[in-house]
This record gives C-alpha cells, sequence and structure tokens, in this order.
C-alpha cells in the first residue's frame, strides 16, 4: 500500500516529500523504541518535529488545496490522513513507554529505600560492638581448681527472700544455663551485671551473651561478647568471648565480620590450642573463611 502510494510523490514540492521520506524512515523501525527515557523523548521529539513541517506545509500552501480536487490530491489527502494517524500511534506508544519508565523508576527508588534502611541498620549495629573499644582491661582472678573443698554452709542461713550476691547470680546462672533454661540464665546474668560484680564482671558479660546465643537472640548476644571481650581482652576467657561474638555474627549473616574477627583471635592468641582452638577452627569452617 505504502509504495504505490509513494508514487503520487512526484507532482509535490521537494520539501513535502522531504518531510513524507523522513516520517516513512521513522516508521520504518517502530521496534527500535525502548522504554528508556532518553529515546522515549527523542521519540516525542521526533513527532513533534514532523506534526511542526506537516503544519509549515499546510499553511504554506504547499499541498494541493481541497476547493480543486484531483486524482493525485485525493490520493496525497489519504496519505497525509494515515501518516496522521501513524502519528498519533506513535504518540500513544510513546506514552505507553514512558509510563513503563516511570514504573521503573518507582520500584527502582523503594529497592534503593530498602537497601539503605538495611545499610542503616547493620551500620547502627557495628557502631554498639564499637563502643567498649577505649575501656581498660581487668584481670581476671584465679579460678579454684577441682579439688578446693567447698566452705562449710553458715550456722544461720540467709532467708531465701534476701538478694542473691553477684558470684550467686553467676553460679545460679551457669547453672541454668547448662540445663538450657535460658531465660533463668539471662535473668541471673543480668541482675549480677547490675549488682557490679567487679573482678567477676566478664562472667557476668559471658553467661548473658551464651543465654542470648541460647535464645537465638544473635544480635543482643554479640554486643554481650563484645562487652566481655572488652572487659579482659588478654583474660583467660578473651579467646572464649571472640569465637562467641564471631559466631553471633554468623547467626544473623554477617559472615565478613564473622572472618574478621576470627583473624583478629588468631593475631591475638596464636598459641590457642585445646576445646577453644577446635572450636574456633569449626567456627571458620562453617564461615567459610580464606
Amino acid at each position: 500500500m505504502l509504495p504505490r502510494r509513494l508514487k503520487t510523490m512526484a507532482g509535490f514540492t521537494p520539501v513535502f516529500r522531504l518531510a513524507l521520506l523522513g516520517l516513512g524512515l521513522a516508521l520504518a523501525s517502530p521496534a527500535m523504541a525502548q522504554p528508556e527515557s532518553r529515546e522515549g523523548i527523542a521519540l516525542q521529539n521526533q513527532i513533534l518535529d514532523l506534526r511542526r513541517e506537516l503544519d509549515a506545509l499546510r499553511r504554506g500552501g504547499a499541498m494541493p488545496a481541497p476547493s480543486a480536487p484531483s486524482r493525485g490530491s485525493t490520493a496525497s489527502g489519504d496519505l497525509v490522513q494515515q501518516l496522521l494517524a501513524r502519528v498519533q500511534e506513535l504518540e500513544e506508544e510513546n506514552r505507553r513507554l514512558r509510563g513503563r519508565a516511570d514504573v521503573a523508576d518507582n520500584n527502582e527508588r523503594q529497592m534503593r529505600a530498602e537497601v539503605e534502611k538495611l545499610r542503616g541498620d547493620l551500620d547502627f549495629r557495628l557502631q554498639a560492638l564499637e563502643k567498649g573499644a577505649g575501656r581498660p582491661a581487668t584481670t581476671r582472678p584465679p579460678q579454684p581448681g577441682p579439688a578446693a573443698q567447698t566452705p562449710p554452709a553458715p550456722a544461720n542461713p540467709a532467708p531465701s527472700n534476701a538478694p542473691r550476691t553477684a558470684e550467686r547470680a553467676i553460679a545460679d546462672g551457669q547453672a541454668a544455663l547448662a540445663r538450657r533454661d535460658f531465660p533463668v540464665a539471662e535473668a541471673a546474668a543480668r541482675e549480677a551485671i547490675r549488682a557490679r560484680p567487679g573482678a567477676r564482671a566478664q562472667d557476668a558479660s559471658l553467661l548473658l551473651a551464651d543465654a542470648l546465643m541460647g535464645k537465638r537472640d544473635f544480635q543482643n548476644a554479640a554486643l554481650a561478647y563484645d562487652e566481655a571481650y572488652n572487659r579482659s581482652r588478654q583474660g583467660a576467657r578473651a579467646p572464649e568471648a571472640m569465637i562467641g561474638l564471631a559466631n553471633a555474627f554468623q547467626g544473623f549473616g554477617a559472615r565478613r565480620e564473622a572472618c574478621e574477627t576470627l583473624n583478629n583471635l588468631r593475631s591475638n592468641f596464636p598459641n590457642l590450642s585445646g576445646p577453644q582452638a577446635q572450636r574456633a577452627t569449626e567456627s571458620r569452617r562453617r564461615a567459610q573463611c580464606q
């Protein structure tokens, strides 16, 4: 249809033929339109240019007047109507493409907002873990050996409703932890920490961290392990606190931080052996550390 009608262009002015040829080239490749904003704007600009050229040709009298219809003018009028209809179709296609681009931009903004929220949450947690970096180290007192004798019970025991000492709270919490009663162990640890246990502060913090780890509250467990490590960075239980911190990191998906913690453990305690060394090796394997 289009080639046969183009044969009637022989009697038209060169400007009109050039405008029709440009529009035909624009119509020859509609599949090249993509939903990107720049291409959509370029398509819209082409449509506006063609419409301006057609209007200018009409106003300038380059087209045959409708008062003197002829076979050529009727054919050219039909062609112009078809071209104008095609221009309208291109405009509608351009609107659809821009609508799809707007939807894609909105989805991208929502995804970026979610990523920024997650990044902010992680930064908050990491800053909380770094709060105790400047605290002075304390020395853990020597623990009684297996042959130590249990002191005899006092003649007049304290009433059952008397508050527990920090030492007693830690002992009760460790017993609860051994039977996997994590809420009771957590309550005892917090009670011991509130009582200012002094030299047993690291033991109280580790008890709290182990109880939270048992409850699968990994993020708060990581905070407690970091607190326990900073209370005595060179103490006998410092490697235990670092291994627990690495395992807590793995619990909420921070595998890179877990490997960094285990690398620091290896640097700070190169001669680690026994059960602690085995726990560190197992933690590295789970975290897939290099």
